[in-house]
């Protein structure tokens, strides 16, 4: 005689037995080719290193990536396309720190939570910034440009990738440390306001390194300072900020993000695989080329991180009394 037989599903996936529909949508996963979406324009770091991790994901997870320019508003508009997206691991963002730890606290009107609108995958690369200028300006130092800022009313045209930057913000702390005046340009991403510098559009710009790192080697702009705490042994050569008797000190980063509630096997597995990515011999080599340091966080960690820099920026942001409606 048969018993009886408790035919509740399990949850546990297994011959015979029904998967969660996480389980199954994580092994299904990819179902088709990956949206990269990189919320600034092409050329800049955010760029770059978005196409360097996704052309070793596409190898990796054997599925196309695409890599999607969104930008606007220091990289919210983007940022707020992946926020909206479906949770299902085919739509990700490469967040930085304009898009989570500066953008939140200048945008008043912005949709998007830094934190609980995202799952917070991996911390990709960190890196120092670096201010160049056009090479026929006679400017050799920080000093310089206290000097020609003084001497113009208004202060000097300074650039940077977008209103509300890392690097617009470096702007307003160097002319607050200094006590001098300047006219922010922004430019929709470092990309177009490289280009500006180099064809003497605007005589400087304050970049992040893997962006301008390029364009210093092949000598076509000239580095005045670096914001990192000691010399960067890639370009030895440059002198720091503080070096230059200017007590400034900045470190920029991006990041891998996708939209919030994606299935942690999922969210797992692109940790994983972005680690290995980042942390191989060639990469890390190529890291080092950029001027850039590989990252070394948990989700979790990554996700506490962006917190905490949130909370560091606001301040920042509040002082500058930048804010965009």
């Amino acid at each position: 005689m048969l018993k009886n037989i408790n035919r509740r599903p399990l949850l546990l996936g297994g011959a015979g037995l029904i998967a969660s529909p996480a389980i199954v949508q994580a092994q299904n996963w990819p179902s088709g080719p990956i949206r990269l979406v990189v919320p600034f324009a092409p050329g800049g770091t955010t760029d770059l290193v978005a196409r360097l991790v996704a052309d070793q994901l596409a190898i990796r997870l054997n599925t196309p990536f695409v890599v999607e320019n969104r930008a606007g508003a220091t990289a919210t508009t983007g940022s707020q396309l992946v926020a909206d997206a479906a949770p299902d691991g085919q739509t990700l963002l490469m967040s930085n720190i304009a898009s989570h730890a500066i953008g939140p606290s200048l945008y008043r009107g912005l949709r998007y939570d830094a934190v609980r609108s995202f799952t917070h995958i991996a911390m990709v690369i960190t890196n120092p910034s670096v201010w160049v200028v056009n090479k026929n300006t006679p400017i050799q130092n920080l000093a310089d440009i206290v000097r020609l800022a003084r001497a113009q009313p208004g202060g000097m045209n300074m650039a940077s990738s977008g209103a509300g930057s890392s690097n617009h913000l470096m702007i307003v702390q160097f002319a607050r440390l200094m006590g001098i005046e300047y006219t922010h340009v922004p430019f929709r991403g470092a990309g177009p306001a490289m280009a500006a510098v180099i064809a003497g559009q605007v005589p400087m710009m304050s970049d992040s390194l893997p962006s301008a790192a390029a364009h210093i080697r092949a000598d076509v702009v000239r580095p005045i300072a670096m914001s990192s705490a000691q010399r960067h042994p890639s370009f030895p050569n440059v002198p720091t900020f503080r070096e230059q008797d200017v007590d400034l000190v900045s470190t920029t980063w991006f990041s891998l993000s996708g939209p919030a509630g994606m299935p942690p096997a999922i969210t797992e597995r692109l940790h994983r695989e972005t680690m290995a990515i980042i942390t191989a011999p060639a990469m890390r080599a190529r890291f080092a080329e950029l001027g850039g340091d590989p990252g070394d966080m948990t989700s979790e960690q990554f996700t506490q991180f962006v917190a905490a820099e949130l909370e560091r920026w606001r301040p920042i942001v509040q002082a500058s009394g930048a804010t965009v409606d």
